[in-house]
């Protein structure tokens, strides 16, 4: 077969979704099929290979699989990469986008088109991808096809008549699909004789191999034993192993244009991997570099420390290595007076920020601390500098700052339309400004609201769908920075500031927050020999206070009856002896209270 045949039987696709479509199950039905996996191999989301994702239920990464199918005699190579439906893990969905001539558009035939199927769908039409639309569970009872077909058609411009109608748990209409994805979805363009040009858009990290480059050749041809370079980092490998993913990785002799599999190049040095780089030859003629990716923008920052200080050198290690795996987030060291040495990190989402820290925990077994969320904010000094600010404590003071900005979102929330009124009063008390309003299909609206992101990052996901029982969905984008009239609230024990517990917040909010927070440390604080104020302050204004009382000695026990004056002396003696315990005392807060105010979100 020759290599413009070979170029022609390939097709490369991804699934896009929303959460809980059915993305990771069709994948199943797919491999299933086309017989890549046999039946005793089989596992409900074979996919998913992190225990988190099998535990929780959801994708996290994309996952690369090829398929071989023959169909009327033909062979075809048919590359599926599943994707995450979460808003959180966008990026992942638009790296895996990159590599694809075409989509699948997955869509519940019961709840119809969501907020990020929306989302996806403008995604797969910035990069010019062939969209197959597809309506998943139509073999639930109350499914509503011809309904979800016409949604589609309103709000998305998608023909009815090209729907693929298919339940990716019986396996109806699959064979339908692999049709579709045959006729519909152009074969890869590249050149198999041209010079080598790849892109990486995914890796791992295996103790034994070292790093394992995820790669869709666009043109040329890569085989064993060849030497490649990287271009961005500029080094130069040998390839010792590569080969397809068939869900697992088998080995081959070369990857043609068009293809998509891993190499292996004996790299220990994970810096030396980077995703959305080009790989070509060595020498002075390397194909040109391909665009990659625009960087992910971190939207939530915490700090990361463990809770035993020892294992600083561990955590760092752990969060190393899962950065090769996981390019969108971002750590740097920093100090905490009350916590000791740590990371701040940054991530794309509150889930994103769950994730991480729920894999350092099972797969490196650390013990992490915590801080409050906070997003990233932007100040205009009175000295006319622009400062970026990612964490509470680099808040310069309020005489100091001419203008505060907070970034702003642009949400799309589709909701059946009884619970518009309640969804609007939400926005409204969350900030929000109302852009649109329009109707996408029989009962359902989609508002679109520009929403501070710190009112969004925290629970407006949950509260959404407490409040539409279950139906509203979210989608946010980043639209930019405005003013906004915001403060640094600061915790002070003792009369000192404990820097771990300062958070951003408006002011209108300052008093309810600080009394708030004073209140659950005054529960948690062990009680001392001498009082203990706690106090919420702005700059130099105290606007709420707290004070532990100090456990008492009875020192007048001893005397039975005689003169006052004796009783007096002795209280008056007691009392000086605290103040000195005062001025030389240090109140220890405990891990435990740390946790309970940090673990209270907004408190």
């Amino acid at each position: 077969m020759s290599a413009n045949n070979t170029a022609s039987n390939i097709r490369n696709f991804a699934i896009i979704a929303h959460i809980d479509h059915g993305k990771s199950t069709l994948a199943d039905r797919l491999l299933e099929f086309t017989e890549t996996v046999t039946l005793r191999q089989m596992k409900e989301q074979l996919l998913d290979d992190l225990e988190l994702e099998r535990s929780r239920g959801i994708t996290i990464k994309a996952h690369a699989v090829s398929m071989r199918f023959n169909r009327k005699g033909k062979d075809y190579e048919l590359n599926l990469i599943d994707t995450p439906g979460h808003v959180d893990f966008h990026y992942e969905v638009s790296r895996s986008l990159a590599c694809c001539e075409g989509v699948l558009l997955l869509v519940d035939a019961f709840q119809g088109v969501e907020a990020q199927t929306v989302a996806n769908a403008y995604a797969a039409m910035e990069h010019d991808l062939k969209i197959i639309p597809v309506i998943n569970k139509i073999d639930l009872t109350h499914a509503r096809p011809d309904e979800v077909a016409e949604e589609m058609m309103n709000s998305l411009g998608t023909d009815p008549d090209e729907c693929v109608r298919v339940s990716a748990k019986t396996g109806e209409g699959v064979p339908d699909l692999l049709d579709a994805i045959i006729e519909h979805i152009p074969a890869p363009t590249g050149d198999a004789q041209a010079t080598l040009q790849a892109m990486v858009f995914d890796s791992n990290y295996d103790d034994f191999r070292g790093a394992i480059t995820y790669v869709r050749i666009m043109n040329g041809t890569v085989r064993k034993g060849q030497k490649i370079r990287f271009l961005r980092a500029g080094s130069v490998h040998e390839v010792v192993e590569l080969g397809r993913f068939s869900p697992q990785r088998v080995a081959c002799n070369e990857l043609k244009a068009g293809q998509v599999g891993y190499l292996i190049c004996n790299i220990k040095s994970l810096s030396d991997v980077h995703i959305g780089d080009t790989i070509s030859i060595p020498g002075d003629k390397p194909a040109p570099a391909l665009p990659g990716y625009s960087l992910p923008k971190r939207m939530v920052y915490c700090g990361l420390f463990p809770s035993d200080g020892q294992d600083f050198s561990e955590l760092r290690d752990a969060l190393e290595r899962l950065s090769i795996n996981d390019p969108s987030f971002e750590f740097e060291p920093e100090t905490s007076d009350a916590l000791g040495f740590g990371f701040r990190c940054g991530f794309l989402g509150l889930l994103h920020m769950e994730i991480i820290q729920q894999r350092l925990e099972n797969e490196s077994d650390i013990d992490l601390v915590q801080t409050a969320p906070n997003v990233t904010y932007e100040i205009v000094t009175k000295r006319n500098q622009l400062l970026t600010i990612h964490k509470p404590q680099d808040v310069p003071d309020p005489g100091d700052i001419e203008e505060f900005r907070q970034p702003i979102v642009r949400c799309s929330i589709v909701v059946p339309d009884e619970y518009i009124g309640s969804v609007i009063q939400l926005c409204q008390e969350r900030r929000g400004i109302l852009k649109t309003q329009e109707y996408i299909g029989a009962g359902r609206a989609m508002l679109v609201y520009n929403i501070p992101l710190a009112e969004v990052v925290y629970d407006l996901h949950d509260k959404i769908k407490s409040c539409t029982r279950g139906y509203g969905t979210l989608d946010y984008e980043m639209v930019g920075y405005e003013p906004a009239d915001l403060c640094r609230l600061d915790i002070m024990v003792n009369g000192n500031r404990v820097d771990a517990l300062s958070i951003v917040c408006n002011k209108a909010d300052a008093d309810r927050r600080g009394r708030a927070v004073a209140k659950k440390l005054k529960a948690e604080i062990d009680r001392h020999m001498f009082e203990v104020a706690v106090q919420a302050a702005i700059g130099s204004r105290v606007i709420a206070r707290e004070t532990v009382p100090a456990m008492r000695k009875n020192v007048t026990a001893k005397c039975y009856g005689g003169d006052i004056t004796r009783k007096r002396k002795l209280l008056q003696k007691q009392k000086e002896g605290k103040k000195r315990m005062k001025a030389i005392g240090n109140v220890e807060i405990s891990q435990k209270a740390f946790m309970a105010v940090l673990s209270d979100g907004e408190g």
